[in-house]
């Protein structure tokens, strides 16, 4: 089920959420599909309701501030309204954080006591503490607990996930725990420190809800594109003792070189094979069965070995590739709706955040057709409105250039795609 997701602005006014508020009360009237979806996601009474629950329940524009104010990170209406009235204190307080500024901390603080335990900037990064958790701001983290703040768990879970270790390790010295669901963190950001930190603590190998599998699907399935960390993590599931089936995908996703040049040597044909979903992301492993799994940008499904190793980022696997003959125009499986064919081009200029282009330069040496065109369908996951974006006959940089978020663009791939040079 999608989830709505927003920011504060620089200047937020407490106008624009009341304004989406009302709209959601509006379009929760009219029974829209994506408003039962907002509430069902935000609304701790109807996670479960049925689009006929919803209709008849007596939902109240205090309901809609409630989903509104969760979709900007807050617990609360009130907390978030409160925030907004603060906004020109809780800016300047999440510049001192980042700049390391005690002093400046404390004062703020003690100017602004509500500030301590309300999100500076996002329901994720938290009040100040866990604000500084996440930057690993020890000696700040320890002056705002001084001050009163509480927030030692999420604090703690947010060192984890940033790689803090010393700031976890105090944090857990101050009550925080290991709790399950903590190991999550970790896996969404492959941070292998705070994974084996963890670990060695004895924290449970689950998601909150005690699923065994889910570390591991989030491994395989995270935003995240840190190849040694990801290797790193696998192997210490390995030694703690889960299984992975034999197959080149897995060998993939281990960084395996060894053993899927091996099964490149047993089968040259497999540098020319289209890889499922299901086959990249297996549902055995916890993998989610929706089409959707995982957390890319250009679309996977039905790819080569080299579309793959451009989107995980694995480097020596794609030199293995290309020193292997791998076809740097391959096109991907084109599905019933005429969506697919694109070329490994397509995905090493929108290939997540980064401007590594050296994949991408090494693709036009081989002679990659810039002019190649293919029509592309994917899911947006973290727009203000998660929805398909879907374009007919572009070649690589229209497809780069026409992409709702410019953030994951390569810029410096893009270049070299359109410049006038061969390079």
């Amino acid at each position: 089920m999608p989830t709505v997701s927003r920011s504060l602005p620089r200047q937020p006014h407490l106008d624009v959420p009341k304004r989406q508020a009302r709209e959601l009360l509006k379009d929760w009237r009219a029974a829209k599909p994506d408003a039962f979806d907002r509430i069902r996601g935000r609304h701790p009474k109807y996670h479960d309701a049925s689009d006929a629950d919803l209709k008849s329940v007596a939902f109240r524009l205090s309901d809609a501030q409630l989903i509104v104010a969760r979709e900007y990170g807050f617990s609360t209406w009130a907390q978030m309204k409160e925030r907004i009235s603060g906004n020109s204190a809780a800016s300047a307080l999440a510049v001192a954080i980042r700049a390391g500024d005690r002093n400046n901390v404390v004062q703020l603080l003690r100017a602004n006591p509500n500030l301590l335990h309300i999100p500076l900037v996002s329901g994720n990064w938290g009040p100040p503490m866990s604000h500084a958790a996440n930057l690993g701001r020890l000696e700040i983290i320890k002056a705002i607990a001084e001050l009163g703040a509480r927030d030692f768990q999420h604090a703690f879970d947010r060192a984890i996930l940033q790689g803090k270790i010393e700031c976890a390790k105090w944090l857990h010295e101050h009550g925080a725990r290991p709790v399950p669901g903590t190991i999550m963190g970790s896996c969404e950001t492959l941070n292998p420190e705070g994974f084996r930190f963890l670990v060695e603590m004895g924290a449970p190998l689950t998601d909150e809800r005690g699923n065994r599998l889910a570390p591991l699907a989030m491994v395989l399935e995270t935003y995240g594109r840190n190849s040694a960390g990801k290797h790193a993590i696998l192997k210490i599931l390995s030694e703690q003792g889960y299984t992975f089936p034999d197959t080149p995908m897995m060998a993939f996703h281990q960084g395996n070189v060894a053993k899927l040049e091996d099964y490149l040597r047993r089968d040259p044909r497999l540098i020319e094979r289209r890889f499922t979903y299901r086959e990249i992301y297996p549902p055995e492993l916890g993998c989610a069965d929706d089409g959707r799994s995982g957390l890319h940008w250009t679309p996977i499904d039905g790819t080569t070995l080299l579309h793959l190793a451009i989107d995980f980022s694995e480097a020596e696997i794609f030199d293995l590739l290309l020193s292997r003959g791998a076809d740097v125009n391959a096109r991907a499986t084109v599905d019933a709706a005429g969506f697919g064919g694109h070329t490994p081009l397509f995905n090493a200029v929108i290939c997540g955040p980064g401007n590594d282009a050296e994949m991408m330069r090494a693709l036009l040496a081989r002679g990659a057709a810039r002019d190649a065109r293919a029509s592309l369908r994917k899911f947006l996951d973290w727009t203000e409105t998660p929805r398909w974006h879907e374009v007919q006959n572009v070649t690589p940089a229209e497809w780069a250039r026409t992409f709702p978020e410019q953030i994951w663009v390569n810029h410096e791939a893009l270049r070299l795609l359109t410049a006038s040079d061969k390079p």
